[in-house]
């Protein structure tokens, strides 16, 4: 059975990083997309940023360029998500996710996994 398990959200002030990552079991992904989603209250899900099976090739949302760092470690079947200078607006849940179709990178509805979510909130 497949699982996505999300860590390292928290409480953090404006300004602040935070390090998400992304573990997953039940098979490897070294050979699929993976990507990271937030949603806050109120609001749809919405694509933060994406890698390839590589590592070598990654896409980010213009919210978050030059302020979030994805990357993966196909030895631990993990992905990261490096996020500095936060914002109030970054609160959300985030999700990571696989993608194994090649479909779009930027639609939650390409992605066949899912994690349950890690709650990030920023204080003003």
């Amino acid at each position: 059975q497949v699982q996505l398990v999300e860590s390292g959200g928290g409480l953090v002030q404006a300004g602040g990083s935070l390090r998400l990552s992304c573990a997953a079991s039940g098979r490897t992904f070294s050979r699929s997309r993976m990507g990271w989603f937030r949603q806050a209250p109120g609001k749809e899900r919405e694509f933060v940023a994406a890698i390839s099976w590589s590592g070598g090739i990654t896409y980010y949302a213009d919210s978050v360029k030059g302020r979030f760092t994805i990357s993966r470690l196909n030895a631990k079947n993990t992905v990261y998500l490096q996020m500095n200078s936060l914002k109030p607006e970054d609160t959300a849940i985030y999700y990571c996710a696989v993608e194994e179709g090649y479909g779009s990178i930027w639609s939650p509805a390409e992605y066949d996994y899912w994690g349950q979510g890690t709650q990030v909130t920023v204080s003003s």
